[in-house]
């Protein structure tokens, strides 16, 4: 091998090595968290502590921004609450949080999917214009039980407002 090519193969690799160090103390010095900008964190032990996680359901909203305010629980092979009705034409601020592990939170037939967190609480804003059922599951496998790990919102007629 001509000498030129082993300098060539000795910076490569050298500078590929280099770059995969940096990156690999850069991902775990001081703890690898998300960006601080606008994300809410919730101490996963205390979810349920917190007022908004204590009854999970759908609520008017404080918000000039949104109709209503849901917010649902994620937790060991479950969402919290099972079934929510929303009236067509709402918009609404969904709030998720969960208990245990990393679960994630897609509305089957929208655009709506998020990842939740243990620590965090993932935000979504939805408009539900079309009325009908739709499936709320995790896409994220979450243990045995993840493919059970459903619920569902219905788009319901009207104005009317029920919390949940």
């Amino acid at each position: 091998m001509h000498k030129f090519e082993k300098l060539w193969l000795i910076i490569g690799t050298g500078s590929l090595v280099l770059f995969l160090g940096i990156l690999g103390i850069s991902a775990v010095h001081a703890g690898h968290t998300p960006a601080a900008s606008g994300i809410e964190t919730i101490h996963p032990d205390h979810v349920r502590e917190d007022s908004r996680f204590s009854e999970p359901g759908l609520y008017e909203s404080d918000s000039d921004a949104y109709d209503y305010d849901l917010y649902m629980v994620a937790s060991a092979f479950m969402y919290e609450p099972n079934d929510i009705e929303i009236p067509e034409g709402s918009r609404v601020n969904i709030q998720v949080a969960t208990t245990d592990v990393i679960h994630g939170f897609q509305v089957a037939g929208t655009n709506i999917n998020m990842m939740v967190e243990p620590g965090l609480i993932s935000t979504y804003e939805a408009d539900f214009n079309n009325t009908g059922e739709y499936l709320i599951l995790c896409n994220e496998y979450c243990g045995v039980g993840h493919a059970e790990m459903t619920s569902k919102i219905t788009v319901v007629p009207g104005g009317d407002s029920s919390e949940q």
